[in-house]
């Protein structure tokens, strides 16, 4: 005999596998979204793609991931393996601006949709772009890095860049942006730019040894992704001047949090990629549906700093850190 909480047991069961081959089924009708990012070793993309897991899932779609690798071969194979697969559509973050139109031709030829999310595309057929205003957040950190040098005494000294690729047009508003700030500031030192091609801390610790070396009246930093800001603020200790060069990051990962809390990092510029990926399989889903979504989305981008980040916190949480902050 089977007693009442063995039944309860057998029929709950019973109606979660119901729910979940309802689920199975309703995603193969709707068919798959897939999400090619240039790196999921970037905590960035990784927020990304769970804002189109999330939105892709509660739609009835099926989602994968695809890592380019930072490598425009590898993302070129991705592209020719989804359309091999038939996928209902794709949402691409290019591994920069001048690569995007060839993934953008081959899904052109074969009928699939495509939603750009970051970056931008120099030319190509798309549905929507979703991104940032990254010369106005730029501009904002270069604002608020200005002040606090301003307020230390250090507006005399210079200040360097290492930048993502320049080849993206995201990376040209970025510098553009915060060089106009900081210039309207009268902070006219220049450390100039090195450009990332690991995206890596170590790489950026090796950049910043060799701006502190070549410019020893550095007092200030924009490091424009967030993992790599890590390894300028290690080589700033390495270099005994922790507090003679102040940093402004670009985008968010956990670490920054008690970094913005204790002044060590003086602001950042975060977008908001969880929900620049719900914003992306969003328009992807309205179109699927046979609406016509806006060309052209953006995603505000929050300029958190030392002083504010914990009023901005409960904000953060969900729309950059994709609720994996504690």
């Amino acid at each position: 005999m089977i007693n009442r909480r063995t039944f309860s047991g057998l029929a709950a069961t019973a109606a979660l596998a119901l729910g979940l081959s309802a689920s199975a089924t309703l995603a193969q009708e709707n068919g798959e979204l897939v999400y090619m990012t240039p790196g999921l070793d970037l905590a960035f993309w990784r927020y990304v793609s769970e804002g189109v897991r999330n939105v892709a899932e509660e739609n009835g779609y099926g989602f994968s991931a695809l890592d380019s690798t930072n490598d425009p071969q590898t993302q070129l194979q991705n592209a020719q393996d989804a359309i091999a697969r038939g996928v209902a559509g794709i949402i691409l973050s290019p591994t920069d601006s001048s690569t995007a139109p060839a993934v953008l031709d081959l899904a052109q030829q074969a009928g699939i949709p495509v939603v750009i999310a970051d970056i931008g595309t120099d030319s190509g057929e798309f549905v929507s772009v979703i991104g940032s205003n990254n010369y106005e957040g730029a501009n904002g950190v270069g604002q608020a890095l200005a002040e606090a040098m301003q307020a230390e005494g250090k507006e005399g000294g210079s200040i360097g860049i290492v930048g993502i690729s320049q080849a993206r047009l995201n990376g040209q508003a970025r510098t553009q942006g915060f060089k106009d700030a900081v210039t309207e500031a009268g902070i006219t030192g220049d450390a100039g730019l090195q450009q990332m091609q690991a995206y890596t801390a170590d790489e950026t610790f090796r950049f910043t040894q060799d701006m502190i070396t070549a410019n020893p009246q550095m007092t200030g930093m924009f490091v424009q992704t967030d993992g790599p800001t890590l390894g300028a603020l290690r080589a700033i200790k390495a270099a005994r001047m922790d507090g003679e060069i102040l940093v402004g990051a670009f985008d968010g990962i956990p670490e920054f949090v008690p970094l913005l809390q204790s002044g060590e990092l003086v602001v950042s510029g975060m977008q908001q990629p969880y929900l620049m990926g719900q914003r992306s399989a969003e328009a992807m889903v309205e179109h699927l549906s046979g609406g016509t979504p806006e060309k052209e989305i953006t995603v505000p981008i929050l300029i958190v700093t030392s002083e504010n980040i914990d009023e901005q916190l409960d904000t953060i949480r969900e729309t950059v850190f994709a609720n994996e902050l504690e």
